[in-house]
This record gives structure tokens, C-alpha cells and sequence, in this order.
């Protein structure tokens, strides 16, 4: 059975030196060989192209902050520079990249911005090509200003989707050659704090997990770009009256399963999904091991789920029952340094 490679975003303000890189053997249902693959500075949120050929990563550099692009080499995990584009300010907190590399995206959390790029033949990245800026606040104290927190493609890749979390919106911008121009705003809860987003495999719904209200919205998606709201659901114990922080979203590829992220109640919400009106039923929570899960992936063949828990510096391995979406512990102990993202190779 083949071993699969995966990649750790980290934050790197304590012992982390950059980019990390994994083995799962899935016949042994265990990481390996955890080690640093690039050396950069907060390099908190990754992406790889469908083809396997380069890796693009959220980057600081002294005050300034942007995008960084790797070569991928496919076979043994390493990464060799590219180059990187760069503004002064803080770097983006997401980057997302398209079918063929040819666009980069990138939310800002702290400017409240979406940002694009065209590539160049060779995967490098070119100077951005839109900046689009949010206006607004909303009534927490945390949402003073807009905080972009997503921006990633529509399955037909026809528009980016950005998710801020200062204004509680969600903005569509038609995408065209890079360039981006507004097309729809909605509107969620005030104080809910909308923060990453995932789409149905059947493209009419998709799935936007909340960071203060701790609930996943489906919203029903429609060819113009816009979106209706169908549902809220908690991803938290009605008993549970802590802090609590939502996190990352993810979808299994068949449609039938979503997963919610925890910090606080460091936990994995489980959700079914009817295929009838995509609304979402859930299943049970699964206990994080550990502290602050920032995010979670589901691997190549999605009998597996890896975690990584910022605060407690640890990955955590899960099987994943397909039928009913259930996670069962494998392995907590994988020691990686102030973890954020995780993301494999693709299956070619």
C-alpha cells in the first residue's frame, strides 16, 4: 500500500523553523519522519497545486508579508524556493490556488483583504493583481474591523469566495484572468464571526463554520455567485458554557460527511449530511488529544484524518469509519511545533 506525504503550516514564534513534512503509511495507521522541509517565517497556511508540482505558502518577511512558492518534488516531499510576493503589513492568514496554478489567492486577516495573483509558466508567483479591501465592523469586541479569514474558488472556479469574520460576511468576487470584481454579499448572524468555508461535491451547497458562535451554516449556492442560508447547527455540547473558538471545515468527497473543528472544547464535530437538501445532523465529538485544534485534513484515501493541535505542539492520527463518519484514535504523540495547517499531496 503507498505511503502518503503530507505538509504542516506552523507558526514560527517558538522552537518551529518553517513548513514541516510527514509520512502516513496507511497500512500501519501511523506518521512518520516528521522534519522540516522550508525554513520561512510563519509560513501558517498552505496550498498545492492539483498537479503536485508546486506549493504555495503564507509568508512573513521582517515587517512585510505575502505569498511564497515552492517546487514540489512529488517523490521524496522536498521543496525548493521560488520566489515570493510580499506588501509591508501583515502577512495573510489563507492562500488557495486553482485547478491549472495559474491564479493565487490569499485572505488577509489583519488588512481585511483579498488579494490575487497570476503565476508565471514556470509556477513562479507574479506581483498581485487585485487588492480588494472589506469596510465594516460588527458588535464583538474582536470584530473592530474586517477580517478576511478565507478566500477560495467556487467548484466551477468561476468566483472566490471570502469569508470575513469581522464583518460577518460572505463575499463573492467574479474572477476574471485575476482580476476580481465584486459580484454578491450575504449577510450572517451580527457577532458570529464567519471563518472558513467548504463546498458540497454536488456544488449546490456549501458549508461555512462560524469562530464565535461555534456553528456550521449551510448555505445553498447559486450559479450567479450568491448564497441563501438553509441551517445553523452548534458544533458544541448544549452543556458546554466555556471558551470556545471554531476552527476548520472539511467534507468528505463523497458529500455524506462534514467535519467541524474545536479549540476550547478541542474537539471534531461529526455531521451527517442528507443529500436531499444537504442539511446537517449530527453524529458525535471527538476529543482533539490535546490543545487549540487549529485544523484538520482527511487523507488521500479518506480512511484517515490527521489533526494538528496548535497549543499542545502535537498531529493526531485518526481511522475514519466511511459509513458512518465516526473517528476512532490512532496516534497522538506526533510532536510538531506550534502546528496551524495541514495538507497532503494529491492522488494522481
Amino acid at each position: 500500500m503507498a505511503k502518503y506525504i503530507g505538509y504542516i503550516g506552523t507558526y514560527t514564534k517558538g522552537e518551529s523553523e518553517g513548513i514541516y513534512s510527514f509520512v502516513l503509511d496507511p497500512a500501519a495507521g501511523k506518521i512518520s519522519d516528521v522534519k522540516v522541509a522550508a525554513k520561512l517565517d510563519n509560513p501558517t497556511y498552505l496550498t498545492i497545486s492539483k498537479d503536485n508540482q508546486y506549493l504555495y505558502s503564507v509568508v512573513k518577511k521582517g515587517d512585510s508579508g505575502g505569498v511564497a512558492a515552492y517546487r514540489l518534488d512529488s517523490g521524496s516531499g522536498s521543496l525548493e524556493a521560488f520566489n515570493s510576493q510580499v506588501s509591508a503589513g501583515s502577512p495573510p492568514c489563507h492562500v488557495s490556488v486553482d485547478s491549472s496554478a495559474g491564479n493565487v489567492f490569499s485572505a488577509n486577516y489583519h488588512k481585511g483583504t483579498v488579494e490575487s495573483y497570476l503565476t508565471n509558466s514556470d509556477g513562479s508567483i507574479g506581483p498581485a493583481v487585485s487588492v480588494m479591501e472589506h469596510n465594516g465592523s460588527g458588535p464583538d469586541s474582536r470584530q473592530e474591523k474586517p477580517h478576511t479569514h478565507y478566500a477560495g474558488l467556487t467548484p466551477d472556479e468561476k468566483y472566490v469566495i471570502a469569508v470575513d469574520l469581522g464583518i460577518d460576511q460572505v463575499i463573492s468576487y467574479e474572477v476574471n484572468e485575476g482580476v476580481l470584481n465584486k459580484k454578491s454579499t450575504l449577510s450572517v448572524k451580527a457577532g458570529s464571526g464567519p471563518r472558513h468555508l467548504v463546498f458540497h461535491p454536488n456544488g449546490k451547497y456549501a458549508y461555512v463554520m462560524t469562530e464565535f458562535s461555534s456553528e456550521v451554516l449551510l448555505l445553498q449556492y447559486q450559479e450567479d455567485g450568491s448564497f441563501t442560508q438553509l441551517q445553523a447547527i452548534s458544533t458544541l455540547p448544549e452543556d458546554f458554557k466555556e471558551n470556545n473558538q471554531g476552527s476548520a471545515i472539511h467534507i468528505s468527497s463523497d458529500g455524506r460527511f462534514v467535519y467541524a473543528g474545536n479549540r476550547g472544547h478541542n474537539s471534531i464535530a461529526v455531521f451527517s449530511v442528507n443529500q436531499d437538501n444537504g442539511e446537517l445532523l449530527f453524529v458525535e465529538h471527538t476529543s482533539t488529544e490535546g490543545n487549540w485544534p487549529r485544523d484538520f485534513v482527511l487523507d488521500p484515501t479518506e480512511k484517515f484524518v490527521v489533526a494538528s493541535n496548535q497549543n499542545s505542539s502535537n498531529l493526531i492520527l485518526y481511522s475514519r469509519d466511511e459509513n458512518t463518519g465516526k473517528l476512532t484514535l490512532l496516534q497522538s504523540d506526533v510532536a510538531v511545533p506550534d502546528p496551524v495547517c495541514v495538507k497532503f499531496l494529491h492522488v494522481l
